[in-house]
């Protein structure tokens, strides 16, 4: 949910903020092997059930099975997209797919940055208020936060609509949004544990990377390991717990202890984000571990342009599960265009995609096909 380490770290703080008991997983807890097989028969149902989900994830000319109908382009209206900061990779490519997006609806967009602090983000958004716009894009922070300010856009009646502004896709009543932009938790989850399952034939050695002070990163976490363990064949070797913060300076610590503890065991990772590859790359990379696995490391979430990087050098990680970022800024117009014409949320959640080397073609970001053409026709028929 978070593409780069400063969103992160300030992500951190927002969670702690609002965190609510909940079990962990341990910080670099082992786990007793599981019985496997060399060939993966432990889970012969699993198995099969992985390859077929990964292989339907790792299309990238699906056709498009979003929205085909809606109401025609609201005309005058105005939006104010409020970016947690636009250093953030993902924040910024929905902020681009906003403007793009207006531009063809004919709508007026600005953006504000907020920075990624707290009080920067409070600024913004009080700031977007005062400019009395149409509606107003939550743009990859908790509106939890900014309670005051999204209080006062409610009673000045402007449209929220938020992108990773809360856990689940669809409307929220408190914080009040006429929709929030995500992919599912679960999804992302479930096809990232696949992708390890499919990829080793259902016999691996897997170590899960999370920051269990994140309720999000905990939860995702959980989820993976619940879906690793459909699979006999592939041991949990451990769940290492390193807080956001602290990433950059542990990760390659941890890195080097996992590789003394489980040597050629360690055959695949996953992680709740992508930047624990970057930070473990220089210990792999020291010793001695190839740039194309193992370990093959697969990124749970977001897939900003640095990760697309690395899996297309082969360095250090072998795929992610990119949000299709432009698309979901698209779609946050045309949530608005609903709501201005009276009429709910549309309901779409895009669905999940796995990018690796073989199906990314050299992008540095994931970007569906026939979403544009098909809101024109939503918002001016032809």
């Amino acid at each position: 949910m978070y593409p780069n380490r400063k969103h992160l770290l300030a992500a951190a703080a927002l969670w702690a903020a609002c965190a609510v008991p909940a079990a962990g997983c341990g910080g670099g807890s082992a786990h007793p092997p599981a019985t496997a097989s060399a060939s993966g028969a432990g889970c012969p149902a699993a198995l099969a059930r992985a390859k077929e989900a990964v292989r339907l994830a790792e299309r990238t000319a699906a056709a498009w099975n979003g929205p085909t109908t809606g109401p025609a382009a609201v005309p005058g209206k105005s939006l104010v997209y409020v970016a947690q900061t636009m250093t953030n990779p993902g924040v910024a490519g929905v902020a681009e797919g906003v403007r793009e997006a207006a531009a063809a609806i004919g709508w007026q967009v600005r953006v504000i940055d907020g920075d990624g602090s707290p009080a920067g983000i409070q600024a913004a958004l009080s700031q977007a208020v005062t400019l009395r716009p149409s509606g107003i894009v939550i743009g990859g922070f908790d509106p939890r936060l900014t309670a005051q300010q999204t209080e006062h856009a409610r009673a000045e009646g402007i449209t929220l609509i938020g992108w990773h502004a809360v856990g689940s896709p669809g409307p929220s009543k408190e914080p009040p949004l006429f929709t929030n932009i995500t992919t599912r938790v679960e999804e992302v989850a479930g096809i990232s544990a696949d992708w390890v399952v499919a990829r080793s034939g259902g016999a691996a050695g897997v170590v899960v990377f999370t920051d269990d002070s994140i309720p999000f990163a905990r939860a995702k976490a959980e989820l993976i390991t619940r879906r690793l363990a459909a699979c006999p064949g592939v041991e949990l070797l451990a769940t290492e717990n390193i807080p956001i913060p602290d990433a950059g300076q542990r990760t390659p610590q941890e890195v080097s202890s996992l590789l003394s503890r489980f040597r050629d065991r360690w055959t695949d990772s996953v992680a709740v984000n992508d930047l624990y590859f970057a930070d473990a790359a220089p210990a792999l990379r020291a010793a001695g571990r190839p740039g194309g696995g193992p370990p093959f490391n697969i990124g749970a979430g977001d897939g900003d342009p640095s990760a697309f990087q690395r899996i297309n050098s082969h360095g250090f990680q072998a795929a992610t599960v990119p949000e299709p970022l432009s698309q979901q800024g698209w779609q946050a117009v045309d949530e608005f265009n609903r709501a201005f014409a009276g009429q709910p949320a549309s309901g779409y959640v895009a669905p999940v995609h796995v990018v690796t080397a073989d199906n990314s073609g050299g992008a540095t970001s994931w970007d569906p096909q026939g979403y544009r053409e098909a809101y024109r026709r939503i918002w001016h028929g032809g």
